[in-house]
């Protein structure tokens, strides 16, 4: 498991006190000490943009570097401050921020690092943190997955309150959001139909044409599962057409028996439940509209680089 970035600080001090001094470095030796897998550095942050570990890492060295323990003398370098030695001379048993708090200027300088434009006048960085064990980054991102997930389940509620029609609907959206269908204009020609022989429609794979993919679109109530049964039919329609591929959405969810059954297919089967198409609409921009934008910005580094 990997340490919080709280924890991290008083190992991440003594590496650099070793002579490590770059990230790169720090990490190996982070992971070497705590015993963490290939596995554990390769976890990412909800958003995926870096891996936990290096955010820790970054996190825990740049609040050892408020307090004045850590310097950079060049880019991407770091090394001791004549305090981070007097810290090591005599190291306590944990390094948190509530420590660091005894270092002059730490709590000034991370007030300046909240703003009033990001936590408000009178809430500061090193307050938010001491209560929790996740950098900001992870917060945010956290706070995004929460957001995220609360759309996808009014997302699939409203969907599961409109109509067999307008589901299907929704359905051709999204396909020709992902870049199926060609155009709205030619997938409605062929989608949204009278059922026919256990398929919903079909569309084209790709704009020319050259391929088609059945659908089957079934907007259930979410206790409703779709059995194998439903899925086979929808399979024998596609062998009575020549078809290989096909497409089964639902609003609701499939039993674990009808997910086993087509992965043994010798046709491609792809199902959709309630859960996955809400997210998908969510990535495709389907029913959903940017509501706010917060953006993150970092030091660029070449900016300051004057060699």
């Amino acid at each position: 498991m990997i340490p919080d970035f709280q924890t991290l600080m008083l190992p991440v001090l003594k590496i650099v006190g070793d002579g490590v001094d770059n990230v790169a470095e720090i990490e190996t030796k982070i992971a070497a000490r705590f015993h963490l897998s290939d596995q554990d550095r390769a976890q990412m942050l909800p958003s995926n943009r870096q891996p936990v570990l290096r955010n820790r890492i970054h996190w825990a060295i740049t609040y050892l570097a408020k307090a004045g323990l850590l310097q950079r003398p060049q880019r991407a370098r770091y090394a001791l401050t004549k305090s981070g030695r007097d810290v090591l001379n005599d190291p306590p048993d944990r390094i948190d921020i509530a420590y660091l708090r005894r270092f002059p200027g730490f709590d000034e300088g991370d007030r300046d690092v909240g703003g009033e434009g990001m936590l408000g006048p009178a809430t500061s960085v090193p307050n938010l943190a001491a209560v929790a064990k996740s950098t900001p980054e992870e917060m945010i991102d956290a706070a995004w997955q929460a957001a995220h997930e609360a759309l996808r389940v009014e997302l699939l509620d409203r969907l599961q309150q409109n109509s067999p029609q307008f589901f299907e609907r929704a359905v051709i959206d999204l396909l020709i959001a992902m870049g199926y269908g060609g155009s709205e204009e030619n997938a409605a020609q062929t989608l949204g139909r009278p059922h026919d022989g256990g398929v919903d429609g079909l569309i084209n794979e790709d704009k020319l044409g050259l391929d088609r993919i059945f659908i089957q679109a079934k907007r259930y109530a979410s206790d409703n599962s779709i059995g194998r049964p439903d899925v086979q039919a929808f399979v024998g329609a596609l062998v009575g057409r020549g078809a290989s591929k096909g497409i089964f959405v639902t609003t609701s969810k499939f039993s674990p028996d009808a997910i086993e059954y087509v992965k043994r297919l010798s046709q491609r089967v792809i199902l959709i439940d309630g859960s996955e198409f809400a997210r998908l609409m969510i990535e495709h921009d389907v029913g959903v509209r940017l509501a706010r934008r917060v953006d993150i910005k970092r030091i660029d580094e070449d900016f300051f680089a004057e060699n």
